[in-house]
């Protein structure tokens, strides 16, 4: 076997066999039961009227048997017009493995349609002979951006094309004296361009050929029969009923898109990985080549999460209501208290294997670091998922959609409402609330729910009594008039149940860009004014000068709400645990009532813990402990209550993953990575402030009068 590109090239050349055939990258794949616009997001009308493919499918019998053949027919037209109502308007199909050509030259003609009409190129990577004659055996077509130049091929000036792109077809001549397609990868991991492939070798000899054996007849016709194969039957196409194939396989296992969706993912990626290069995504296809599921995540979402990371939510609005747009989104709260993503995803369904792609993929992209906690929808599939690869978090559920669930089925029952409702946030115990619920079922006769009873089981991931062990950092409210940025979709007001992916993507953007703007809004607010006290507590004094402006209120609120605590006694004391009980005034719509609030204190420790346990729930102090720890002379809130996340003099630096300093010294594409990291890690931290803008400014132009400098002296050495 010839595995040196350029021999094989020579080689092939001998046997007649173009060889330079140019690549674009795939992202969207599908079989002949799909349009093929659909799925590779090019236009139907992209190829010259006087180079069109046509597909045929019919049947012929033939000696071995019933075969099914494709015929690929060219029709050349001499004045570039036909009759197009027999034409479909998606001529190519994707390679796949099995399929069988009457010839070495028909396969590659194929594959050198098929990357014409996407618009790619490609070549000969590899081929082999008998060893005693000098027939052809086998041969690898591959992608021309495969591969890196070499050492050598680097000191050129030819701009680089290759991006070690691993797109190819296996080729083999097997007994019959067909040749089967042995292995296929149709991914590419760069930009077609349409324009480039018309140039590419490959292309231009095709193109040459054709017009030096075009005839004077009006029209040539040069079939490529494609055998269709049990093989082909068993990937892709359904030997014994295909509907019923698509049905389980197809459409359940591949993103629903419209024509030309796939090509609007792949120019959104592009666009943003030229403005943003630590712009991460993944595209994700079945075995057949469909496109199932897309991941994205930028480097501004990717650093967030190192300071945000301890509780995310899965948003599955979209998918679980079978938008249009089915779209998942990692969100996390930041220093204000605003909501923000953590990574986006497009699903093709709701099962355990795509949800296992997805968090496994996020969890790479965070470093293999995993939430604390992480909150979703009832969905079981869920559940079993993150148990899975998320063994060691805490997940709940979002108690607005566990009550929504609940009223859709009793939403006429008023009374219903209320009851459950005063039951899910007012039950201070365990036993309170367990005691309630059975009240509530056998008072309502609903104890022979299904769904009640399911909900009752899984009570420990949504009714708040359940839920004081774990730190929510505000994403819940357990509060019926309370509500939050957590509580609504991520995209509330902007996605709804037709908008297009295309729509999507224009909007996608600006949703973000506001949020980042509103983020740098309250960043100002917070460092340049200084907060109303509302007190003498110096609680109060101590946190203004830290929390932001939006945390601060909230915290501020709850200073205020201490004069509402009228006793403090002490009822239990064991070692250095001592336990209080605060009685507390309320006002309701029923007027004022009394509750008791039981806080335990350690005195060696300092630690102090509140039975309503807001500290988990909100992320600061309430009431209750800030009385008992001002009842026991403690001058300042302790250090573990004081949390870095919401901070005002947070900021917020992306550091890339610079991964090894050590390069290869004459690997050109190595160099512009390592050099790019390192100027991207001083970008970002000069964002910081004016001063560092000012420093990280100053370097560039100190650094690029140094390299400079060396381009001069090596010229000066070169001349003498």
């Amino acid at each position: 076997m010839e595995n040196n590109s350029d021999k094989s090239e020579e080689l092939i050349e001998d046997d007649g066999g173009d060889l330079d055939i140019d690549s674009n990258q795939v992202f969207g794949i599908g079989n002949n039961d799909v349009e093929t616009e659909s799925l590779f997001g090019i236009e139907g009308d992209d190829m010259e009227n006087d180079n069109e493919l046509v597909l045929d499918i019919e049947t012929n019998e033939h000696e071995n048997g019933n075969e099914q053949i494709l015929e690929f027919e060219r029709n050349d037209l001499e004045n570039g017009n036909h009759d197009q109502e027999n034409v479909p308007e998606h001529n190519s199909i994707p390679p796949i493995v099995g399929m069988e050509f009457e010839s070495y030259e028909d396969a590659y003609k194929y594959y050198n349609c098929y990357a014409k009409e996407l618009g790619f190129g490609i070549r000969v990577k590899s081929s082999w002979t008998k060893r005693n004659s000098k027939e052809k055996r086998g041969a690898v077509l591959c992608c021309n951006c495969e591969g890196f130049k070499t050492l050598k091929e680097a000191s050129t000036r030819r701009k680089e094309t290759r991006t070690g792109c691993m797109a190819m077809i296996r080729l083999r001549l097997i007994e019959s004296n067909r040749w089967r397609v042995d292995e296929v990868k149709l991914e590419h991991n760069h930009l077609f361009d349409p324009e480039r492939a018309q140039n590419s070798k490959s292309h231009k000899r095709a193109e040459s050929v054709k017009r030096k054996s075009e005839p004077i007849a009006e029209v040539e016709v040069r079939t490529i029969k494609l055998y269709r194969t049990p093989t082909m039957d068993t990937v892709c196409y359904g030997s014994s009923n295909e509907r019923d194939f698509d049905n389980e396989f197809g459409k359940a296992k591949r993103l629903n898109l419209n024509k030309g969706d796939t090509k609007i993912i792949q120019d959104y990626f592009c666009r943003v990985q030229l403005i943003n290069p630590n712009f991460f995504y993944i595209m994700d296809f079945s075995d057949d080549g469909f496109l199932k599921n897309v991941f994205w995540i930028d480097s501004r979402a990717r650093a967030s999460y190192n300071y945000f990371g301890d509780v995310i939510a899965l948003d599955t609005t979209c998918l679980k209501n079978k938008y249009n747009v089915p779209l998942v989104v990692f969100v996390g709260s930041n220093h204000h208290g605003q909501t923000i993503p953590l990574g986006f995803a497009l699903l093709a369904d709701e099962s355990q294997q795509t949800y296992t792609w997805l968090l496994r993929t996020w969890l790479t992209c965070m470093a293999g670091r995993p939430p604390q906690t992480i909150i979703t929808d009832q969905s079981t599939t869920l559940q079993t998922v993150i148990t899975e690869i998320f063994p060691r978090a805490h997940h709940r559920l979002f108690l607005p959609l566990v009550i929504e669930s609940i009223l859709e089925n009793f939403g006429n029952l008023e009374l219903f409402q209320t009851v459950l409702s005063n039951i899910i946030y007012n039950s201070i115990k365990v036993d309170e609330f367990e005691l309630a619920w059975e009240d509530m079922i056998d008072r309502f006769a609903v104890r022979d729910n299904d769904m009640l009873r399911k909900l009752f089981d899984d009570r420990e991931r949504w009714v708040p009594v359940y839920l004081k062990d774990t730190f929510l950092a505000g994403m819940l409210t357990f509060q019926p008039v309370e509500s939050t940025e957590s509580t609504v979709p991520f995209f509330h007001g902007y996605v709804h149940q037709e908008t297009s992916l295309k729509e999507f993507f224009e909007m996608h953007d600006l949703v973000i860009q506001n949020k980042i703007q509103k983020e740098a809004f309250d960043d100002r607010e917070s460092t340049q004014s200084t907060p109303k006290l509302k007190t003498i507590c110096r609680y109060e004094s101590q946190l203004a000068k830290i929390y932001t402006k939006e945390l601060f209120s909230r915290f501020q609120f709850e200073v205020e709400m201490m004069s509402n605590c009228f006793s403090v006694a002490q009822v239990n004391t064991n070692g250095s645990i001592v336990t209080y009980m605060i009685t507390e005034q309320e006002s309701g719509a029923e007027g004022n009532t009394v509750r008791n609030m039981e806080v335990m204190y350690d005195k060696i420790g300092v630690e102090v813990r509140c039975i309503c346990s807001c500290f988990n729930f909100k992320g600061y102090l309430c009431r209750h402990a800030l009385l008992v720890l001002n009842h026991n002379g403690i001058e300042e809130i302790p250090g573990q209550y004081v949390l870095s996340r919401w901070r005002k003099d947070f900021k917020r630096v992306y550091v890339p993953d610079l991964g090894s300093d050590s390069v290869d010294t004459g690997n050109l594409v190595q160099w512009f990575v390592q050099l790019h990291k390192r100027a991207l890690q001083v970008v970002e931290e000069g964002m910081t402030s004016q001063e560092h803008y000012m420093a990280a400014w100053q370097s560039f132009k100190e650094s690029l009068n140094k390299v400079r400098l060396v381009a001069d002296k090596n010229g000066q050495s070169g001349q003498s």
